[in-house]
């Protein structure tokens, strides 16, 4: 039997509202790509990187249209010609790899000679709000290694150091990493960033807008920096050399796990380190998995990864992945501790 691709939408609420600076959402669109040879079929999933212009039914299109190539026996390197980065590709991609996986008995991370899954912390998010709010959901999860901290609200920098220090009061024990989301470009980082080292805030996501990347030219980071709207791809690597020390890698912005490890490898020829999930050697992402064919990708050596805090309770945990069930495998965490995490959110 020929090869058939099959797309579709998924719509996956949000338990309340997940807030970032650049707004909230109440639900996730997932577009789902499924590639069936009769005996076997690969499933794999994306959620559109909105703020590039993509959406969930652009990525359907897309998928769509190439309906005829992968019945003609188009593969994984095939699509880096055939499909932009982005859900689109990354759906079709992450469902041939399952596809393979499938067919030759052999789980992911065993086809890349990856070592066996090993047990991985994950990181619970607290969205962006007041103090007072963020300190209470802090609260509300006390117990939780880790927590990434959502900011760039109202208020700026100082306001945000301001948001940290009550999340800090209200979790003194969790490990804290901060996403700012672009949020504080024209600002005085380096500033901010002495400001939150005491506060044992661990690495900073993103703090000015992509394109922006010269705002952190020669500053003094008193904590990492790491690229994560600014570097999707291979392409991508030059503008953030000398300016980041870790990257973000998620197979949505890579458009894949074939370009995202394309990717890992020319970032570490460049000297770059990997932020939490996305470590050189785990090549999965929530983008990547999600929804009711975690399981079957996780059949294949893939992961169950939270996407923020969706309305199925078994996505939506700090919890440790089994080993063999869970991830491909990662290096461990390059900060501070020797253990490897998950690190999780709904777009970024």
């Amino acid at each position: 039997m020929a090869r058939m691709l099959v797309a579709r939408i998924e719509r996956f609420p949000v338990q309340g509202s997940f807030t970032i600076s650049r707004g909230a959402k109440t639900h996730v669109d997932v577009v789902v790509a499924e590639v069936t040879d009769g005996p076997h079929t690969g499933r794999g999933e994306g959620t559109a990187i909105y703020y590039k212009g993509d959406s969930a039914e652009l990525a359907l299109a897309a998928l769509t249209a190439c309906a005829g190539a992968v019945a003609a026996g188009a593969g994984r390197a095939d699509l880096l010609a055939l499909l932009p980065a982005g859900a689109a590709r990354n759906a079709l991609d992450c469902a041939l790899w399952d596809l393979e996986a499938k067919q030759s008995g052999r789980r992911v991370w065993q086809t890349l000679g990856l070592p066996v899954p090993q047990p991985m912390l994950t990181a619970y998010t607290i969205s962006l709000a007041d103090p007072a709010a963020m300190a209470a959901a802090a609260s509300a999860v006390r117990g939780r290694e880790l927590l990434k901290v959502k900011l760039g609200g109202e208020g700026g920098p100082q306001a945000d150091v301001e948001r940290m220090a009550a999340v800090r009061r209200a979790a003194p024990d969790a490990r804290l990493i901060v996403d700012a989301n672009e949020a504080w470009g024209g600002t005085d980082i380096e500033r901010t960033l002495r400001q939150l080292a005491p506060l044992g805030v661990e690495l900073v996501e993103q703090p000015v807008p992509a394109g922006r990347d010269v705002e952190l030219e020669g500053l003094n980071c008193a904590v990492p920096l790491a690229a994560d709207e600014s570097c999707h791809d291979r392409d991508s690597l030059d503008a953030i050399i000398g300016r980041y020390r870790f990257i973000n890698i998620k197979l949505d912005k890579a458009g894949g796990l074939t370009e995202a490890l394309a990717l890992r490898h020319a970032a570490a020829t460049r000297g770059l380190g990997v932020d939490g999930l996305h470590a050189v050697h785990h090549p999965c992402h929530c983008a990547g998995v999600h929804g009711r064919h975690a399981g079957q990708l996780c059949r294949s050596g893939w992961a169950i990864v939270d996407r923020g805090p969706p309305a199925r309770p078994a996505l939506c945990r700090q919890r440790r992945v089994p080993a063999g069930r869970g991830a491909v495998g990662m290096r461990p965490w390059p900060l501070h501790r020797a253990e490897p995490m998950l690190h999780c959110n709904v777009e970024g």
